[in-house]
C-alpha cells in the first residue's frame, strides 16, 4: 500500500507541476497580449493554443481529484475496492491506473 501512496503523490506533484507550467505557457498569460494589436491569424492562434492549455488544465485538474480521492482512500484503508460493487479491484489494473475507483467490469458497464 505504501507502494501506491508513494507512486500516487508522485503523480499528483507532477500533474501540479505541469498545470503550473501549462499556466505560464499561455499565451493569454501575457500581460501584453490584450493590447498588442497582432494580426488576426496570431490571435487566433492564441485562442487556439489558449483553448487547448485550458482543456490539458482541465484535465490534469481532474487526474488530480481522482488522485486525491485514492489518497483518502489509502488512508481511510478502503483503497482498491470498487465503488460500485464493492468488490476489490485487480491489484494489475491498479498497478496500471492507481487511481482507479470502479473495477474492469463496472468501468465496462458505466461507459456503456
Amino acid at each position: 500500500m505504501s507502494e501506491q501512496k508513494k507512486r500516487l503523490e508522485e503523480e499528483r506533484r507532477k500533474n501540479l507541476n505541469q498545470i503550473e507550467v501549462l499556466k505560464k505557457d499561455d499565451p493569454f498569460a501575457d500581460p501584453d497580449h490584450a493590447s498588442d494589436n497582432a494580426a488576426v491569424d496570431t490571435d487566433v492562434r492564441e485562442q487556439v493554443g489558449h483553448d487547448t492549455i485550458e482543456a490539458e488544465i482541465k484535465d490534469m485538474q481532474k487526474r488530480v481529484g481522482e488522485i486525491d480521492s485514492a489518497l483518502k482512500k489509502i488512508n481511510k484503508n478502503q483503497y482498491g475496492y470498487c465503488e460500485r460493487c464493492k468488490k476489490p479491484i485487480l491489484e494489475a489494473r491498479l498497478k496500471l491506473i492507481p487511481e482507479a475507483s470502479f473495477c474492469i467490469d463496472c468501468e465496462k458497464r458505466l461507459r456503456k
